[in-house]
């Protein structure tokens, strides 16, 4: 089963979100966080410092994420094991630099996410995100 690591950047209540071609194999023409797939013997933090840099241009501070959750999503014949981190800290200011992955990117408050490509995902985000602000 492929492994995939997703970032979720947040700063001052908000999180970056970048959108997907309508010609994407796998969730097509949706609202997602950045992220990509692990490679072999790759740690998932380590896949997700070099995924958001490849994607975002910006390097992470590992030592700022935490894990928020996993989720097996994708179609049944070919699932896919997600690893979601949630990320407090990075360097650099995040930009499209993968236009072959996404056509925009964007900064959302919790309250105002479009649909998520995975609810799980946006669930413990948000509870994650809400917890740190009380």
């Amino acid at each position: 089963m492929h492994e995939v690591v997703v970032g979720a950047l947040v700063r001052g209540g908000r999180v970056l979100l970048v959108h997907r071609l309508p010609d994407k194999r796998a969730y097509p023409d949706v609202w997602d966080l950045p992220g990509g797939v692990v490679e072999p013997a790759e740690s998932e933090l380590a896949a997700l410092t070099r995924e958001l840099h490849e994607e975002l241009g910006v390097w992470i501070s590992t030592d700022s994420a935490s894990h928020l959750c996993r989720v097996t999503a994708g179609p049944a014949e070919e699932p896919v094991l997600l690893s979601a981190w949630l990320v407090r800290d990075w360097q650099g200011t995040p930009a499209n630099v993968a236009p072959e992955e996404h056509d925009d990117l964007g900064w959302f408050g919790l309250d105002e996410l479009p649909p998520p490509a995975h609810e799980l995902v946006r669930t413990a985000l948000t509870n994650a995100t809400r917890s740190h602000h009380s």
